[in-house]
């Protein structure tokens, strides 16, 4: 029986190694090696994290027996590939290898044996290719825990990005936004802030879609029909939202000192600027969930798998956050 959160000293995070050819194997391998603030186990091929160990003459014992971990150890819970995977080279008969470690994570969390989820990068296409529907983490997450909106969140040093809309084309974005999606994005970010991150009255600077926030209309009128109305729906509920502002200014230091998080309209709005911020320490925070999960914010970089040159700084500050959220509050 796994022990409550307010009876242990630490929380226990289960961590997926992700796409078996992507540096996911190898930066758990690295976590190894670091003092971590959690219970660490991590869900993936035990022959894999040993021979990618080997390949890069890494010293690191991996056990089955999840609990404290010292220097050089890895709990492993073991779930097989399909088939052996080369570094850099992703086969889609591992799709849904990839996909079970996700269900046994979210499994196990909900039902009490782990406090936080961390999750290295997938490859999306290569899921796709295997003939299953995968848009991303946090739809698979929503989908899978029966959540009616999850929320992106991007969190570094000193800033925090949220987004309306995640893995969409451009071209689809507009048609996605509306008064009560908004309303609701913006809802659940404040409502994480207060709860999550001890901020119950956050300060969110919502991004306008055009340039120049539309420029009165002139450049396009998605701010006056869907962003204006709900921020003040947002604000008559008691949240702290301001705009639409310009996502070429609201980035600027000195207006970016007045709030605690930005909702951005769509995903490369707002996050090449955490990214440019922060990369190496850079977290994905997945909101609206009845579990905590985080991320690193790179992908499975397969040019670099197997070369030891992946930095494991992203995926230690995903753990690191995980392990805050997770922590019992008293």
């Amino acid at each position: 029986m796994p022990t409550s959160n307010t009876s242990r000293k630490v929380p226990r995070v289960v961590l997926t190694s992700g796409e078996p050819a992507g540096i996911g194997p190898e930066l758990c391998l690295a976590l190894a090696a670091l003092r971590q603030p959690c219970e660490l186990t991590c869900l993936g091929d035990r022959d894999l994290l040993a021979a990618r160990a080997r390949l890069l003459k890494l010293d690191v014992q991996l056990c089955e027996t999840p609990g404290p971990a010292g220097p050089g150890t890895l709990a492993v819970l073991h779930e097989p590939l399909a088939t052996p995977s080369i570094p850099g080279k992703p086969d889609p008969a591992n799709a849904r290898y990839v996909l079970r470690l996700l269900e046994r994570a979210i499994d196990a969390t909900l039902g009490g044996d782990f406090d936080a989820i961390v999750t290295a990068p997938v490859h999306k296409a290569v899921i796709n290719e295997a003939g299953i529907p995968f848009r991303g983490h946090t739809e698979y997450f929503a989908q899978r825990t029966g959540s009616p909106r999850a929320v992106m969140l991007l969190a570094s040093p000193g800033l925090r990005v949220a987004l309306a809309t995640t893995h969409l084309p451009l071209k689809a974005v507009s048609g996605a936004l509306s008064i009560d999606m908004l309303y609701e994005t913006g809802r659940i970010l404040a409502e994480a802030l207060a709860t999550r991150f001890g901020l119950p009255a956050a300060r969110i600077a919502v991004c306008g879609l055009n340039p120049h926030a539309g420029e009165g209309g002139y450049l396009g009128d998605e701010e006056a029909r869907f962003i204006a109305p709900a921020i003040a729906r947002l604000r008559s509920a008691g949240v702290h939202a301001s705009g639409p502002l310009p996502a070429d200014t609201v980035f600027v230091p000195q207006v970016l000192k007045e709030y605690d998080a930005v909702l951005a309209m769509y995903h490369d709005q707002g996050l090449p600027v955490v990214k440019y911020a922060g990369f190496e320490h850079a977290v994905n925070v997945t909101l609206g969930l009845p579990l905590i999960r985080t991320s690193p914010d790179h992908g499975t970089a397969l040019d670099l798998a197997g070369s030891g040159r992946a930095d494991v700084r992203s995926l230690a500050a995903a753990v690191q956050l995980a392990s805050e959220l997770a922590a019992p509050r008293h």
